[in-house]
């Protein structure tokens, strides 16, 4: 029953979801119902403003309470401080409001929030709640599959806050941004599907840009990636990050992201 059941989340996945994995955008498609994703994300920048490598790990893990919603729980690990230090987390859930499907394609629209706790020092103009600041971020994405390529776009409202105890958020800086990301992924690999161990490559290019509200200050960076999928459930992303423009303070723009993802499908069906 386990092989008859991964065959068909496999087709599914190869059909609807695995293009549709990007590295560091969501789409507007959950995680499946009932069903638990863990992920260990790494990503290794370079410094601007002083020699050395910034290193993140960030694991996570995703819980798919139904085909609509879905909760996220991530900690924020650097070493910033020439060690590694825990320095917060954040809390996460998507609401997939709209859908339609057709028999070689599909539309998602979803609704997100994210609120996140961070203690480490403020030291960009960037606004990034995902590993850097405290605050909260709300936003909307819409995720277009046709056949085997996905395109997917966001635009999220993102509000920083004090990194307590020690570093409130500096009053010559803007506090608030406008986010938004524009993403294509395409399946390379198998040409024709016929079991759920083969392995998925995908190919992938993100857009990600920020304009603070106040000051109008931005940035836009690209980031091309490939995606490995194994036996329907393991997953390995490599990426790089380049800048294209910014007209704000960014300390560490343009680095590498490595990450490790596995699901554990129908949860309930094993108790």
């Amino acid at each position: 029953m386990r092989k008859v059941f991964l065959f068909f989340i496999a087709i599914y996945c190869q059909n609807i979801y695995s293009q549709e994995l990007f590295v560091i955008t969501d789409p507007a498609s959950n995680v499946p119902a009932n069903s638990l994703g863990v992920n260990v994300m790494q990503s290794l920048f370079k410094e601007e403003m002083k020699s050395g490598y910034n290193y993140h790990f960030m694991p996570e893990v995703s819980y798919g309470l139904n085909k609509n919603i879905m909760f996220r729980a991530s900690a924020f690990v650097s070493n910033r401080n020439s060690q590694l230090v825990t320095e917060g987390g954040s809390f996460y859930t998507k609401y997939r409001f709209y859908s339609t499907d057709d028999l070689n394609s599909h539309f998602r629209l979803a609704a997100y929030g994210r609120y996140s706790f961070n203690n480490a020092d403020i030291h960009q103009e960037q606004i990034e709640i995902l590993g850097h600041n405290s605050g909260f971020e709300t936003g909307l994405i819409a995720t277009k599959l046709i056949k085997k390529v996905a395109i997917s776009s966001s635009i999220s409202f993102e509000k920083a806050l004090d990194n307590k105890p020690s570093y409130p958020f500096p009053d010559n800086i803007g506090d608030n941004a406008t986010n938004y990301t524009l993403s294509f992924g395409k399946l390379m690999y198998p040409k024709k599907y016929t079991n759920y161990k083969q392995t998925n490559i995908n190919l992938m290019v993100e857009f990600v840009g920020q304009t603070i509200n106040e000051n109008g200050k931005s940035y836009l960076d690209v980031m091309p990636a490939v995606q490995f999928i194994f036996n329907s459930q393991a997953r390995l992303d490599f990426a790089y990050r380049q800048e294209l423009v910014s007209s704000m303070i960014r300390s560490a723009p343009n680095g590498f992201y490595f990450n490790l993802y596995y699901t554990f499908f129908d949860l309930k069906s094993k108790k």
